[in-house]
This record gives C-alpha cells, structure tokens and sequence, in this order.
C-alpha cells in the first residue's frame, strides 16, 4: 500500500518545503499513563520515518518545531530532559544523516539553550554544511514574532546607518533579513494532535502555505499518514490570491 501512495505521489508536484508543528507528544504519552518524556522520546521515531520518506520522495526542505520560545515555559524537569533527549539524539543519528547526504541546520537562538547541547548541535551543522540532499531544519528556541522583530531592527540599523534607503525595503528585502532567507516559503504545512492553531510559527513565511491538520498525535504519524498529507495537497487548487479563471488563463 505505502509503495502504491508514494507512487502516486511521485506522479504530482512533491512540495518544495514541508513544515511540521510536531503536536501531541506529552497528549500520547499521557494517554498511555506514561511519563511526558516517553512521548518525545517515541516522537523522535516519528521524525526518523518523516526525515527518510521526505528524502526518498524528493522533499528539498523539511522543517520541523522543536521548541518554541514558549516553550520554556514548560517545568523545568523537562525542559531538561528534552535537551538532554535532543542532545543524545543528534550524536545518534547525525552521522547517518551525513551518509544520506542531509544537511542539517538550525532556525532559532542557540545562544540560550544550555551549552553543552548547543555545541553539538553545531557539530551537525558543520559536519553536513556542503551536502546537498534534504535540508533538514530544526526550528529551536525559535518565535516568529520575535524572528520578525529581529529582522525590523536590523532593517532599521541599515536605514539608520545610510545603507538602505526607505523605499529600497519591500518584501523580497525582509525575507532576505529572516532566519528562512535561505530557503523558499513552505508550500505544505501540516500540524498533528487535533489543534488549529499557527502557535508563533513562520507566520511571515506561510502567507500561501497550504495547510494540513490531523487529529493523530506527533508519535502516531508516520510515513502513510505523510504520503496521504500530500495528496490532499496535491488535490487542491492554490491561487495566491488570484481566481480559478486567471490561473487557467
């Protein structure tokens, strides 16, 4: 069956980009009277099967919602563990990645996060820095509002400093100066766990993104569940704005 979906996949346009909220973890594992813990654990499976469907169908860019700003937030027993848990699954899996030719990289703060697992972090990112497979992005420590924030202020400091003028500055100039300038806008994005909601997540880039939303838990969707994802994307009629007719000309 999974052979016959990627098939008929592969017949129509595969996004560019896939992002994901990743929703539902601690929901999963509460559900089976286990620790939150073990369900960012069995999450991490999930982002194995995604990470390797996404690049065996030709997926340019897969970006995933690691940990908000927010997301501090949260107790701090596990905001510990879930470092921890990113910091022993990058030594893991990055060498694997490599082989396959990932490149993988990071949006969001760094700085802040504890450093041991920021170090690592950048150790992947150096090792896979000249592949050119999947782009695969953590977005970590990571706030679109504030990402949006950052960039106005450095926009300001060029107009300030006379190196931008004004009337220089229009879209294509801020998403230069965003933490995504260097990949296209998502063309799907797919949230689990039942909940419809954007969460502070590349609310600039997704302005066109076609959107995806299932009640299953991040630990439950898995390489079926993507392939059906795309599908329905593939079904549908984008128009950035314009009319059936005009883009049938």
């Amino acid at each position: 069956m999974k052979k016959s979906m990627i098939d008929q996949v592969l017949k129509g346009h595969v996004p560019e980009h896939i992002a994901i909220i990743m929703d539902g973890n601690g929901r999963w594992a509460k559900a089976r009277a286990l620790p939150r813990i073990a369900g960012h654990k069995e999450g991490i499976n999930s982002v194995r099967e995604i990470t390797r469907v996404c690049g065996e169908i030709g997926v340019k860019h897969l970006t995933l919602y690691t940990f908000s700003t927010e997301n501090w937030k949260r107790p701090s027993s596990e905001v510990s563990a879930l470092m921890h848990l990113l910091l022993k699954t990058i030594k893991e899996e990055i060498k694997e990645l490599h082989r396959k030719d990932v490149r993988f990289t990071i949006i969001g703060d760094l700085d802040t996060i504890p450093l041991k697992t920021a170090n690592g972090l950048r150790d992947g990112i150096e090792m896979t820095k000249a592949n050119a497979g999947l782009n695969l992005n953590l977005a970590l420590n990571y706030g679109s509002r504030q990402e949006i924030v950052e960039a106005m202020k450095s926009i300001a400091h060029q107009v300030k400093s006379g190196a931008v003028l004004p009337e220089n500055i229009d879209i294509e100039f801020l998403n230069n100066s965003l933490l995504t300038n260097n990949m296209p806008d998502p063309e799907l994005l797919i949230r689990t766990s039942g909940e419809h909601r954007l969460s502070n997540f590349l609310l600039w880039q997704i302005a066109y993104t076609e959107i995806f939303m299932t009640d299953l838990f991040w630990p439950e969707f898995r390489e079926e569940q993507l392939l059906d994802s795309i599908l329905d994307f593939q079904s549908r009629e984008r128009r950035f704005g314009n009319i059936k007719e005009m883009i049938q000309g």
